[in-house]
C-alpha cells in the first residue's frame, strides 16, 4: 500500500490494467465515483512513483493518456491474486469474465495480460484484450 498510497490508487491501476481505461474522463466515470481533485492527485502520485506515465495527445494539446510503466505492469500478479482472493466463496454470474479467467491456467493468463498491457491493451478491454485472445486460443485448441 505504501507504493500505491491508498485504495483509490489501486482502483485506478485496476481500471487501467484490467479494463483498459487510459484517460482522466474514463477513470472519472468508474462506478466508485472518485472526485476529480482526488483523481488528479492520485494520478500525479502514481506518476511520481514511476507506476504510470502521462503522455500528451498528439492531436489535442488538452488531452493526455495514462499507461502503465514496467513497474506498474509488475502489479498485474497482485491484482490477479486480489481478485482470486476476493472471489473466494462469492457466488458469481456464470457469464462473469473473472470466473472464466480464474478457470484458465494462471501463468498463461498472466503472460497474456502482461503482453496485452505492453501493447496498450488490458485484461478485458476490447477485441485485442488478453481475455479475448485467451478465449480465441481456447476455441482453437478444442
Amino acid at each position: 500500500m505504501e507504493t500505491f498510497g491508498d485504495s483509490w490508487s489501486l482502483l485506478i491501476m485496476r481500471d487501467l490494467l484490467t479494463l483498459g481505461k487510459h484517460t482522466f474522463g474514463e477513470f472519472l466515470r468508474s462506478e466508485e465515483r472518485i472526485g476529480p481533485s482526488v483523481l488528479a492527485d492520485r494520478l500525479a502520485r502514481l506518476e511520481r512513483g514511476g507506476i504510470i506515465v502521462r503522455t500528451p495527445s498528439e492531436t489535442d494539446a488538452r488531452k493526455v493518456t495514462y499507461s502503465a510503466t514496467e513497474r506498474g505492469i509488475a502489479a498485474i500478479p497482485l491484482l490477479y491474486e486480489a481478485a482470486r482472493w476476493g472471489m473466494g466463496g462469492v457466488r458469481m454470474d456464470t457469464d462473469d469474465p473473472w470466473e472464466a479467467v480464474m478457470a484458465m491456467d494462471r501463468d498463461e493468463v498472466l503472460a497474456a495480460w502482461h503482453r496485452a498491457v505492453r501493447e496498450g491493451g488490458s485484461l478485458f478491454g476490447g477485441e485485442e484484450s488478453a481475455f479475448a485472445r485467451l478465449r480465441a486460443r481456447e476455441r482453437v485448441v478444442r
